[in-house]
């Protein structure tokens, strides 16, 4: 068996610091915020250079609470991609916004800058770009068509915590960016967490009201919030993990090479059989998945299942052609590129920790099952 993830490798060797980590913080009697979130929220904000981090509930929760601060309301547009996680998407539909979806492009699935400027109309409040498996968004020409058109840009970075766009972190180069902690990503906690940061000292503090209830003295309700609170224990686990962080993704990026290596020594590269997905120019790679493309994925999923070897699809249908969208569904053709990458794309194991053994496996039944394809 090969995990497509296997969490308990990623923590070896921090197991007793986090069980540490967690008793104190029991101990402590401080469960919603406190100390500890408040000390994460500073570690991680040095961590990544930028002036502000609020610690939130989800990285769903951390999209409609920074949509919530820069005033997303009915009607309002928002450009994004159709090839991503609903939640990128729903979080704009939950306070009544539109989104506007654009296509990606074809070789790192990643949002098409040069399809946004067309699509921005007079209801057009922001972009939101998410950095796909681990990589950026040209957010150099992203931030030229948003400073031409006046628009704010909220970074989707759920998937990307440690990337880099030139010497920048992901998510500190738009107005705001929003992470998830998720126990997969490549940064995870012991359940659900989020992150919103930002430089904007005022959008902060609307944040960190939105996430308590719209409330700053209890039982005094200024504006509609959620209950969007960061869990101390989550921070707690979270503060032993960061350290780890760069080290982690390093070896995410190392896997990834070889598997580059193993698949072009196979020869399924050259020839298209297998297509990784392309590197963006300018940002570096954090490989929260190892995507790749092929025709006939529907057979090699099988074939992968039956040899006992991780796997996923991110995504099988992209989002303007879902129903929770209502009457902003799309129809077929509206996104091409996108559609087409729904039937080919296949994520392969990757994690720190993973073998040169277990790559070996994945990579036999690739070859395997496209050579019995193609005979």
């Amino acid at each position: 068996m090969v995990p497509l993830l296997d969490i308990a490798r990623v923590h070896a060797g921090i197991e007793a610091d986090i069980e540490a980590a967690l008793v104190q913080t029991f101990r402590s009697g401080r469960y919603i915020l406190g100390p500890e979130v408040t000390a994460f929220e500073k570690e991680i904000a040095a961590w990544l250079g930028v002036p502000y981090a609020v610690g939130v509930s989800s990285g769903t929760d951390a999209l409609v609470a920074a949509l919530q601060a820069l005033g997303v309301g009915p009607g309002d547009e928002v450009i994004t991609t159709p090839f991503t996680f609903i939640a990128t998407a729903d979080a704009v539909l939950r306070l009544g916004g539109v989104p506007r979806f654009v296509d990606v492009d074809p070789q790192t699935l990643l949002l098409d800058p040069n399809l946004v400027a067309a699509a921005v109309t007079d209801r057009t409040r922001g972009i939101i770009p998410v950095h796909l498996f681990g990589q950026c968004v040209d957010m150099d020409a992203l931030r030229a068509v948003a400073a031409h058109r006046d628009l704010w840009i909220l970074e989707d970075v759920a998937q990307a915590l440690g990337a880099r766009w030139g010497d920048s972190a992901a998510g500190t180069l738009g107005t705001a960016g929003c992470y998830s902690f998720f126990p997969s990503k490549n940064l995870g906690a012991l359940g659900d967490g989020g992150l919103v940061t930002t430089a904007d000292p005022d959008l902060a503090d609307r944040i960190r009201w939105i996430r308590a209830h719209g409330s700053r003295r209890k039982y005094h309700h200024d504006i509609p919030g959620g209950n969007y609170r960061l869990d101390a224990l989550q921070a707690a686990v979270l503060r032993v993990k960061l350290p780890n962080l760069e080290t982690w993704n390093a070896a995410r990026a190392e896997r990834a090479e070889r598997y580059g290596r193993r698949l072009r020594d196979a020869g399924l590269v050259e020839d298209g059989r297998v297509r990784p997905l392309g590197l963006q120019p300018g940002s570096t790679h954090v490989y929260h998945q190892y995507v790749v493309r092929v025709r006939d994925r529907d057979g090699l999923q099988r074939t992968l299942q039956a040899r006992g070897i991780g796997h996923a699809i991110y995504y099988p249908a992209p989002l303007h052609l879902q129903a929770f969208l209502g009457e902003h569904t799309g129809r077929p053709g509206d996104h091409p590129v996108a559609e087409t990458a729904c039937g080919e794309v296949l994520a392969l194991p990757i994690f720190p920790g993973l073998t040169d053994d277990e790559q070996d496996e994945a990579v036999a039944a690739l070859a395997d099952h496209v050579s019995a394809v193609n005979t």
